[in-house]
């Protein structure tokens, strides 16, 4: 099994002013770590980068910033391609997601994730063979 870490996930890694769920983001990424099975894609380092330098409110330096990303892009990484950008418009019409959660979800059905870790789309719902389950509720 693996399990895919949308990019709120990754921000409360590093975000001072929520200290509950920084906590529980760090114990819940450790755990997948070190078990081999964490799955995160190329959409979720871009936009991590942008949301932890621009809209926490207190942003990481840009340097902090990009040495997260080059340690999270040394674990197994889905690549977002055009066959992907595809299936995920696809998905969002059928879906009524967001284009940017289709491609997450789209992203973890193709890396062959079982859960997908999100704060942001509705807890305990399955996407294809995909649960999604928000780590913080």
């Amino acid at each position: 099994m693996k399990f895919f870490f949308d990019t709120n996930v990754l921000v409360y890694l590093f975000d001072a002013d929520s200290p509950d769920k920084r906590k529980k983001a760090r114990a819940l990424f450790q755990k997948h770590v070190e078990a081999g099975d964490i799955l995160l894609s190329t959409q979720v380092l871009q936009e991590f980068y942008v949301v932890v330098t621009r809209k926490l409110a207190r942003p990481l330096d840009a340097a902090v910033a990009a040495e997260a990303v080059t340690s999270f892009a040394e674990l197994p990484l889905v690549q977002i391609d055009s066959k992907l950008i595809v299936s995920a418009i696809h998905r969002s019409r059928n879906n009524q997601h967001s284009f940017w959660d289709a491609l997450i979800v789209q992203a973890a059905i193709e890396g062959h994730a079982s859960t997908l870790y999100s704060e942001a789309m509705q807890h305990g719902q399955m996407q294809d063979s995909l649960r999604v389950i928000n780590p913080f509720s």
